[in-house]
């Protein structure tokens, strides 16, 4: 059993104040949406717990397991088992997606043997209708939005985090690879115990990833929790019935 637990957290970019005393916990086997308009600091947040450079945490703390985690490399946070499906995926010329993969898992103390990584990468890639000529770029380069979220949640399936943040997933995704990644985030939580803290403007995402808690983020704060029924709420009244002074 994992648990992320964020406590009290305030960040800052430069002299903008973003996050203003953010609480929230995911263990294993939870999925929990976080939702609110553009500038919110739903990205933020993610970037913070990841440990992303250029942003200052002035209040609180995160504990993975029990352990602060603030103090740490991205590195560290990564390979203790926190994962990030990121928004925008970087392209790496040059650099092949298994020879990543292989190298993550090293570092996890786990098998990076490429034959078997391969086998490996060609089911996953069948299971969520990712391209199996994908497999064999460099990663990221020269695929459209909608392919590399495949090719985040792949790399998601083969790493197996025990919490994962997923940013935006949805975004860019047609109605195939929104339900193709969603299923497999969600048959991870049942068979590999993952948490998930799912960020997202939309509710469409979570008909197929579904939540046990969506928190309702707004000017950097938690304004409401609830349970999936919370999303219904959102898609009918939008988020200025969530809008406080």
């Amino acid at each position: 059993m994992s648990t992320l637990e964020i406590i009290d957290l305030h960040a800052s970019v430069g002299d903008t104040r973003i996050l203003h005393g953010v609480n929230l916990a995911v263990s294993s086997g939870e999925v929990h949406a976080v939702m609110g308009p553009n500038g919110a600091g739903k990205s933020t947040l993610s970037a913070v717990v990841m440990g992303k450079p250029g942003y200052e945490v002035t209040a609180g703390s995160i504990l993975f397991d029990g352990r602060e985690i603030l103090g740490l490399p991205t590195w560290q946070r990564a390979t203790a088992g926190l994962h990030l499906v990121m928004q925008y995926p970087t392209e790496v010329p040059g650099v092949l997606l298994k020879d990543v993969l292989s190298e993550a898992l090293k570092g996890r103390g786990g098998d990076g043997d490429l034959g078997r990584l391969d086998t490996l990468l060609r089911t996953e890639a069948t299971r969520i209708n990712f391209e199996e000529r994908f497999l064999d770029r460099p990663l990221n380069v020269d695929l459209s939005g909608g392919e590399k979220k495949r090719n985040e949640t792949l790399q998601l399936s083969i790493l197996k985090p025990t919490i994962a943040i997923l940013d935006e997933l949805d975004s860019g995704l047609d109605v195939d690879a929104l339900r193709d990644c969603a299923r497999r985030v969600m048959d991870a939580t049942r068979e590999e115990g993952l948490g998930a803290l799912v960020i997202t403007h939309y509710s469409r995402l979570l008909e197929e990833l579904k939540p046990s808690r969506v928190h309702i983020l707004v000017k950097g704060r938690i304004v409401e929790t609830g349970g999936p029924e919370l999303a219904d709420v959102l898609e009918r009244d939008g988020y200025e019935a969530f809008k406080r002074d």
